[in-house]
């Protein structure tokens, strides 16, 4: 009998951890309000939004930038198509602000693009080739050979503040997290500035 019950309770405590689960999605449009707590979105894909920013969350701005910007150091996110050599070619490579060092780090699935892949790391260094720019990422499990076209978009992350988030501005929510009554919430914002549009 106490088998039973406990086989019960444990079922009751899966179901629960189940109905718990929160999602996150990525919301991405252009700011119609903000009045300081609540950030009201345009999003081509969902229509219009609203997300709860946290009273501690952070603004990125997201600025173009140029592949001498990256250097040695210089931590990065690098979304990639891999290459049959094992070589991964950039689409976009972004220079992350030294307060994201170690955000993400590591290599994964992207997924901006089909068969595509992501890459946070250190840059350890870089060297010209008939290719393109060839930038050596170290991270805590690896490193990957990247190869970057005259192409790739580069951007920078740069640190902002919430009086970025005016009408108009283009923004991306990396991960909303969505409660179980629907609402969204998040802790970090990226704007673009001038005329990026942030991913």
């Amino acid at each position: 009998m106490i088998g039973r019950f406990a086989f019960a309770f444990v079922l009751l405590l899966l179901a629960a951890g189940i109905s718990g689960a929160q999602q996150t999605l990525r919301v991405t449009g252009v700011v119609e309000n903000f009045d300081g707590r609540v950030l009201a979105i345009r999003s081509d894909k969902l229509g219009e939004v609203k997300v709860s920013l946290a009273a501690n969350a952070t603004v990125f701005g997201v600025a173009e930038a140029e592949l001498a910007d990256v250097k040695p150091g210089s931590y990065i996110g690098v979304g990639a198509i891999p290459q049959p050599d094992g070589s991964q070619r950039a689409i976009q490579v972004t220079i992350l602000a030294e307060s994201q060092r170690g955000l993400s780090e590591g290599h994964r699935p992207w997924d901006a693009r089909p068969n595509s892949t992501m890459t946070n790391g250190t840059v350890d260094q870089t060297v010209g080739s008939v290719d393109g720019q060839v930038v050596m990422i170290k991270y805590k499990d690896g490193e990957k050979k990247i190869v970057v076209p005259p192409d790739a978009i580069i951007r920078a992350y740069v640190v902002g503040d919430k009086s970025e988030l005016k009408p108009g501005a283009r923004i991306a929510i990396v991960r909303a997290l969505k409660r179980s009554d629907g609402a969204l919430e998040a802790d970090r914002v990226n704007v673009g500035r001038g005329e990026v549009v942030p991913q």
